[in-house]
């Protein structure tokens, strides 16, 4: 398996993925149609869909030119996005499996940041898996709750927690760096997040993505993750005795207002 971000718009990624085997193709969330197009002409393959990992704009904005530049092709999204995703031909539902060439996909239904998120969990035989994420969960973070409810973006990383620890994030953003100061601000004592940071500094430094993390890292440093976290809790004023959702949603409050 292959994935190549392609930068579009400020700081949007959309996603070339590539079955090593077969030469086909598919792109996660192509915000804009030129850049996409030029990558995926480069890499010469076979594209056969386009990925949505949610209906907005920013992430879908290219859809109806790749698929009259690259027709026919499936257009993925969650069925609840009908009407929402431009030129949707395919209406998943949460489970749901599907291959590109000899690429096994399946389906997370993720509410939060938008009702309809959803991932695409990408496995090859012998490869650490692969997720897109969109903007559910980026590199030491996670999205604006815009449509859903902290009990439902709390729930929807839970699902994606749960993912192997080798498997590889890539998420719709580059936030990284941003993120990482949040979570320094909330765990100062912490050496993964200082490790993290300074990695993710000299990757943009060297324009470089910060993409993909894998899970196993987010574990360590996203506080969206550690919401439990005696450090981050005292930071906030967070009880001890608070659950894990009200945890997470004085956190997700904090990063809404933060300015450093």
């Amino acid at each position: 398996m292959r994935v190549v971000p392609i930068p579009c718009l400020k700081d949007n990624y959309a996603y070339l993925v590539v079955c090593s085997s077969t030469n086909e193709a598919a792109i996660v969330d192509p915000s804009e149609a030129a850049p996409v197009e030029q990558a995926v002409r480069a890499a010469k393959v076979e594209l056969r869909a386009i990925w949505s990992t949610h209906h907005h704009w920013d992430h879908v904005g290219g859809n109806e030119e790749l698929a009259k530049a690259f027709a026919p092709l499936e257009v993925l999204g969650h069925a609840s996005d009908k009407g929402r995703i431009p030129g949707q031909t395919r209406f998943l539902e949460s489970g749901e499996s599907f291959w590109l060439g000899r690429l096994q996909v399946r389906t997370i239904h993720i509410p939060g940041h938008t009702l309809g998120a959803i991932a695409y969990v990408v496995t090859a035989t012998g490869e650490a898996p692969v997720v897109f994420t969109g903007d559910t969960m980026f590199l030491a973070g996670c999205g604006r709750l815009f449509e859903g409810t902290p009990a439902q973006m709390h729930a929807s990383l839970g699902k994606l927690a749960e993912l192997p620890p080798t498997t590889r994030v890539y998420c719709g953003h580059e936030y990284t760096v941003a993120n990482l100061r949040f979570a320094q601000h909330l765990e100062p004592k912490s050496a993964d997040v200082a490790q993290a940071l300074a990695h993710a500094q000299a990757q943009r430094e060297r324009e470089s993505p910060t993409v993909p993390g894998t899970l196993a890292d987010e574990l360590r440093v996203s506080p969206f993750l550690r919401v439990r976290s005696p450090e981050i809790r005292a930071t906030l004023g967070i009880a001890k005795d608070a659950d894990d959702v009200t945890a997470f949603a004085a956190i997700r409050k904090a990063k809404d207002e933060f300015k450093g």
